[in-house]
C-alpha cells in the first residue's frame, strides 16, 4: 500500500472529496484529523448554533475528540477535513490519547470515496426545521435525510429478538 493511499479531488456529493488511490484494508488508520486542539465551549464561541429558522454558521470542519474537547480543522487542518459524510461509512474517527485517526471499518477499493457518519449531536429537539438545517447528500441505500445523530439509536437485532424471547431487563 503506498504511504498516502488517497488523494483529494472534487466530489459528486459535496465540494472536495477524499478518495482512495489503493485498496485500504479494514482497521488501517488512513489519515490523522489535525487541526487546533480546543475546548467544546471555545467551538461553540468559534461557531454558534443559530436558533431554528437562521442560516447555519459558516461552514465548521470541528470534531469531538473527547467529552471536552474538539479539533477545529480550520486552523492547521489538513485533507481529513474534506472526509465527507455517509450514513453507510467506510471509515470512522477514532481517538488514540490526544489524536484522532480515520480508519477503515471495511475494506474500501481503488476510487471509492472516504467517508465517514458525522453523527452531530444536538441537545435540542431534531424537528423538521432542524432537520431540513443538516441535510444529507450521501445517497445510501439508508440514508437517514440528515446528518444529525439519531436521538434514539436503532437496538441490534439480536437485542431485539432477546427482549421479545425473554422480555425487558429488571
Amino acid at each position: 500500500m503506498p504511504r498516502r493511499p488517497w488523494v483529494v479531488r472534487r466530489s459528486p456529493r459535496h465540494g472536495r472529496g477524499v478518495f482512495a488511490v489503493a485498496t485500504i484494508p479494514a482497521g488501517t488508520r488512513i489519515i490523522e484529523y489535525t487541526g487546533e486542539l480546543i475546548s467544546e465551549a471555545e467551538g461553540e464561541r468559534r461557531y454558534p448554533t443559530p436558533p431554528d429558522g437562521h442560516e447555519e454558521p459558516e461552514h465548521t470542519y470541528l470534531l469531538t475528540l473527547d467529552a471536552t474537547r474538539v479539533i477545529d480543522a480550520n486552523v492547521g487542518g489538513n485533507a481529513a477535513r474534506f472526509i465527507n459524510h455517509s450514513c453507510e461509512p467506510n471509515c470512522e474517527p477514532i481517538a488514540f490519547g490526544d489524536h484522532m485517526w480515520i480508519v477503515a471499518v471495511r475494506a474500501i477499493r481503488p476510487g471509492e470515496e472516504l467517508a465517514y457518519d458525522y453523527a452531530i449531536e444536538l441537545d435540542e429537539p431534531h424537528t423538521p426545521a432542524r432537520k431540513r438545517r443538516f441535510p444529507c447528500a450521501c445517497g445510501a441505500r439508508r440514508c437517514r435525510g440528515s446528518i444529525l445523530k439519531p436521538k434514539r439509536q436503532p437496538l441490534h437485532p439480536l437485542v431485539r429478538r432477546a427482549i421479545r424471547r425473554y422480555g425487558p431487563g429488571r
